[in-house]
């Protein structure tokens, strides 16, 4: 069973995220609040967390994984953007978004659509895991808890302790998450193209 880690949904004890960040930094896969539900996470290129997020939704090889950042400033390592994207990115960062964007170099090969050679990325709100990310020093590879068979992402963390516990190694839980999951939005074309609507307000992609 993994551990279940009570934190404050203001100020998180540094204790208990440093106890996440070397959970993560060891390979482990963990589950954390943002304003978009619950994710599960786990070290930027690690394999083991990718697969065991891939066996505990049933994705496939074709499926975006999604780098979380602290800041737009950390954006320009990951995407390759030309500058529509930029101003995009940079006008609808922080927020409850994913976007999928051209993959830099910088971004492991596993973490890329196979043949598209993209990847999602996203700037969270929500103070829990923007914490992580500090206390981690790099970005997380990152997937909204969406069970096989659910359209909505998990959004308590006892709850995620008691379904799926044996199969992480840390809940962290603040009592304070997002009910929907991000608005996903494709950069990759010509123009935005919005694929999912739901946090995040669509209206600024909407070029109709």
């Amino acid at each position: 069973m993994g551990r279940y880690l009570d934190v404050h949904p203001v100020n998180p004890q540094p204790r208990l995220l440093n106890q996440t960040a070397d959970a993560i930094r060891d390979g482990g896969l963990v589950a954390i609040p943002t304003d978009s539900g619950y994710a599960l996470c786990g070290a930027m290129g690690a394999k083991e967390p990718l697969e065991r997020i891939k066996r505990l939704r049933n994705l496939d090889d074709k499926h975006h994984f999604t780098l979380m950042v602290s800041s737009f400033a950390q954006l320009g390592e990951y995407v390759d953007m030309d500058r529509w994207v930029f101003r995009t990115l940079k006008g609808n960062t922080p927020g409850r978004y994913t976007f999928i964007v051209k993959a830099s170099r910088e971004v492991p090969k596993l973490m890329q659509h196979p043949k598209k050679r993209t990847v999602g990325v996203r700037v969270p709100e929500h103070v829990v895991p923007l914490s992580l990310l500090e206390v981690l020093g790099a970005p997380l590879l990152t997937s909204t808890l969406i069970l096989p068979g659910e359209t909505e992402p998990m959004t308590d963390g006892w709850t995620v302790q008691d379904e799926l516990g044996s199969l992480l190694d840390v809940v962290l839980d603040c009592g304070e998450c997002g009910h929907e999951p991000t608005t996903v939005v494709d950069l990759t074309g010509a123009e935005p193209e919005v694929l999912r609507i739901g946090a995040g307000n669509p209206a600024p992609f909407d070029l109709s």
